[in-house]
């Protein structure tokens, strides 16, 4: 299984990314997809998870309404779209993936697999 994050960069503070994650080897519409983050001298942070449908989402408080996580299961890849960035938002992005047969949605998993990440820079 592979999961390959893209899309990281630096940014102006207040300006949009969008990152995508493509994945190989599973059956991705069998699996919810979430994205969390790492800081440096931070513990990783949970950031939106998406159902293997599509049909919900969730996401930590403090990027409610900025950030919006899609899926495409036909082209077996999932987006986070990161509107009005800040400082805080500087970090290295994951994707990561959770087979549905685990329960609810959940956005802090757990996952059963993980990308490598992308890094995103928001200058101010």
């Amino acid at each position: 299984v592979q999961l390959q994050a893209s899309g990281g960069g630096l940014v102006q503070a207040g300006g949009s990314l969008r990152l995508s994650c493509a994945a190989s080897g599973l059956t991705f519409s069998n699996y919810d997809m979430g994205w969390s983050r790492q800081a440096p001298g931070k513990e990783r942070e949970f950031v939106a998870v998406i159902r293997w449908s599509g049909a919900s989402s969730d996401y930590t408080h403090s990027v409610k309404g900025r950030f919006t996580i899609s899926r495409d299961n036909a082209k077996n890849t999932v987006y986070l779209q990161m509107n009005s960035l800040k400082d805080e938002d500087t970090a290295v992005y994951y994707c990561a993936a959770r087979h549905y047969s685990r329960g609810n949605l959940s956005l802090r998993g757990p996952y059963d697999y993980w990308g490598q990440g992308t890094l995103v820079t928001v200058s101010s």
